[in-house]
This record gives C-alpha cells, sequence and structure tokens, in this order.
C-alpha cells in the first residue's frame, strides 16, 4: 500500500512502520509529514511525537531529519518540549519554575547545526513568552536563514517586549519579504511610539509592498495611536495599500480595550467621514461577507452605519449586505447591523426590511428585529403594514415589536 492510502485511511501504525523500516529518505520524510499533519485524535494511542523524536536524533539524512522537526512543530508546544529536552539532557517539568529550564533549553537550540530546529526554538520561545532569553532570541534575527529570522521576530512580538524594538527595526530592510513582514507585525504587537514610528517612515517607500506590510502591521496595535496613520494610508495611490488600511482599522478596533473602544471608534467615524467613501465602503462590505471572527464582523458592522449615507456609491450592496447580517448567529453582530440600518435610513432600507417582516423563511426573531428597525426609518408603508401586522399576527413578541414601532411612527391609522 503506498503513503497515501495510509494517509487517507488514518493508518498511524503503518505509517511508524514506514519511518523505522524504509531505507528511501525520501519516503521516510514524507511519512514523517503526514504524522505531523494528523490529528490529536488519530494519533492518539501511538507515540507519534517519540518516534519522530528518534527521527531526529538517529536519522543521517539531512530531509528526514528536516520533515521530522517540522512534523514536531505541527503536532504543538509539547512535542517540541519534548524534542528539546532530550536533545539538551534535561527533563522540563509542567510546574512554573521549570519554564524557566525551558527557556534556557530553548535558547540553547537556538545555535544548533540543523535551521529547522533553530526555527522551532524560536516558536518555542515566543509561544513560552520568557523575556529572559529575549537577548539571545535577539541574536538570531541575524541568522543565516531567512526562515530563521522570520521566526525570531515573531517570538519577539509575541514577547512584548519593548527592548526588541532597535533589533526589529533593523530588520524591515531585510531583503527578504517574509522577514520584513514578520518584524513589523513584531513591532504591531509591543505598539509604543518607537514601534509606530518605525511603521510611518516605511510610508514613504515608493514600493507599495513595503507600505502595505507597514500597514498591515498597525492593526496589531492594542490603542489608537496608529488612526492618524491608517487614515492617512487610505489615500495611498495604491488600491492594496487602501484595502489593508481599511482592514487594520477594524482590526484595530478589535483589539483595543473595551473601556477604549468607544472612543477610537468615534475617532475612527470622524476621520473616515473626511475619506472618499468608495474606498472605505467596499472593503468594509468584503469583511462583512467574509470575515468569520465575531469580533471583526460585530465592529464592521457598526462602522459601515456610520460611514455609509444614501448618496453613498456603495450604499445599495451595504444595505444588502446588512440586512443579511440580521440574520447571523452572533447576536450583538446581528443587533449591530440593526443599528446601522436604522442609522443609514432611506427608501431602500424600508423597503427590505419589509421584505423580511413578510418573509416567513426568516426566524421570528429576526422579523421582529426588521419590525422594530421600521419604528426607526419607515414611512407611511411601514405604518400601514405595522398596522395590519398588529391585528392578524399570532406571534406576540412580533406584535409587542410592532407596537413599539408603530408609535414611534405617530401611531396607528383610523380603523
Amino acid at each position: 500500500m503506498s503513503l497515501f492510502q495510509f494517509e487517507r485511511e488514518g493508518n498511524v501504525e503503518k505509517l511508524l512502520s514506514v519511518t523505522r523500516t524504509s531505507d528511501n529518505p525520501e519516503v521516510k520524510a514524507r511519512a514523517a509529514k503526514i504524522l505531523g499533519e494528523f490529528d490529536e485524535e488519530t494519533r492518539e494511542g501511538h507515540d507519534v511525537t517519540g518516534r519522530l523524536v528518534k527521527m531526529v536524533e538517529e536519522s543521517d539524512s539531512r530531509k528526514v531529519t528536516s520533515a521530522s522537526i517540522d512534523a514536531l512543530n505541527e503536532i504543538g508546544q509539547p512535542a517540541i518540549e519534548e524534542l528539546i529536552s532530550d536533545l539538551a539532557g534535561i527533563e522540563l517539568g509542567d510546574d512554573q519554575q521549570a519554564d524557566w529550564a525551558k527557556a534556557k533549553a530553548f535558547a540553547k537550540a537556538l545555535n544548533a547545526d540543523i535551521p529547522e530546529l533553530r526555527m522551532a526554538a524560536a516558536n518555542a520561545i515566543g509561544e513560552l513568552g520568557k523575556a529572559d532569553v529575549l537577548p539571545q532570541l535577539l541574536e538570531t534575527l541575524d541568522d543565516p536563514d531567512p526562515r530563521v529570522r522570520a521566526r525570531a521576530a515573531r517570538a519577539a512580538g509575541r514577547i512584548e517586549d519593548a527592548r526588541a524594538c532597535d533589533a526589529l527595526i533593523e530588520r524591515l530592510k531585510d531583503p527578504k519579504a517574509q522577514v520584513r513582514q514578520e518584524a513589523a507585525e513584531a513591532l504591531g504587537t509591543i505598539s509604543n511610539r518607537q514601534a509606530l514610528n518605525a511603521l510611518l517612515n516605511m510610508f514613504d517607500d515608493e514600493r507599495a509592498v513595503i507600505r502595505r506590510i507597514a500597514v498591515g502591521a498597525m492593526g496589531n496595535f492594542g490603542n489608537a495611536k496608529p488612526v492618524d496613520g491608517l487614515i492617512e494610508a487610505l489615500s495611498d495611490d495604491n488600491p492594496s495599500v487602501r484595502r489593508t488600511a481599511v482592514y487594520s482599522i477594524i482590526e484595530l478596533l478589535s483589539n483595543v480595550p473595551t473601556q477604549q473602544s468607544h472612543q477610537i471608534r468615534e475617532t475612527v467615524v470622524e476621520k473616515l467621514n473626511e475619506t472618499d467613501d468608495k474606498s472605505v465602503i467596499v472593503p468594509l462590505v468584503d469583511i462583512l461577507e467574509e470575515s468569520t471572527q465575531n469580533r471583526q464582523r460585530r465592529n464592521t458592522a457598526w462602522l459601515l452605519g456610520r460611514v455609509t449615507g444614501t448618496d453613498s456609491e456603495g450604499y445599495s450592496r451595504v444595505v444588502e449586505a446588512l440586512v443579511d447580517t440580521l440574520d447571523d448567529d452572533d447576536q450583538m453582530t446581528a443587533q449591530f447591523a440593526a443599528t446601522s440600518l436604522a442609522e443609514i435610513g432611506g427608501t431602500q432600507v424600508e423597503t427590505r426590511l419589509l421584505d423580511v417582516v413578510d418573509d416567513k423563511s426568516y426566524d421570528d426573531d429576526v422579523r421582529a428585529q426588521a419590525v422594530f428597525t421600521l419604528g426607526k426609518v419607515g414611512g407611511e408603508r411601514s405604518r400601514k403594514r405595522l398596522d395590519d401586522l398588529i391585528d392578524k399576527t399570532d406571534n406576540e413578541q412580533m406584535r409587542k415589536k410592532a407596537f413599539a414601532a408603530i408609535s414611534k411612527l405617530g401611531g396607528r391609522g383610523v380603523q
């Protein structure tokens, strides 16, 4: 049978046997890769980690060794800890005191001959988040292998220590794009003034890809410092940079502490309303339609109601996207969509909400929300339809919402 067949069947035992008996490094490396990609449930009952560690220790093939380390990295932090503890000849316990020993072992592995092991060690240091070994990690930013430099930059960002800024800023000029990207993202996560100034300096680069990296990293900030820079980026000549700026604004709103979010939202709205609405609205609708993260979708739904007017170029698409979001699984996202429809208003909003009220394929909660929103945006058409609904519906929730809405529209008509 082939490795493909073993992979499809989830046959861990056969794959482990291949790693022990095959004389072909290509086959053994492929088997190791497959084992690393299996989920925990598939690996259960088999010492996959132990076997991969043995392969690293015993193999004479660079390809097999590299594939085994990558597989351990895929399995997760405990697997890498087992590898490094075996290589270092030390026991790494689970208590807090052992974190110091782990950090030292990982830092030692940053000098390993195998770049994949140096990459894994950098990852492990980032996951552990211990600043004790930050100096050793920063030295790895000069590693000859760009993959190691990229992982070291990412790890430095996870530690979130301002001492890393100088070294990360140096990596913004790295010849490899992936290293520049990771360094910029790390600076965005550190989020101090030095990091912001370094990213803003990248705005002057004539290469759009460099400007886009800087703009993308600003979404990692947990404060309002980059708002002005992101608004400036909305006027960039390159559409990719402008689009990235909108995504970063939403990411920023998702990252800031709850107690600061209202003030930052208002600042963002004020500045966005001074820009060309098309450069903002189209990416926002894309996010609402495509994102699977609730916090992003909530902020996007809320923001669309504050930057879209009935004369906006993307008005119709915004209305459709928000109406669709009334049926969102996340209640808060659906609520923000409703409030945004009320903020935008206009004939099309009223028409689409009336459609929802009449469409019994929607859940009653969604139809009731549409009824309530009509009380804020409706006209005579809505008043008559709600008047009729009060008399004919058997749904008490719908009736209450209709009474509340119609009271805002001037009360019931003459019977």
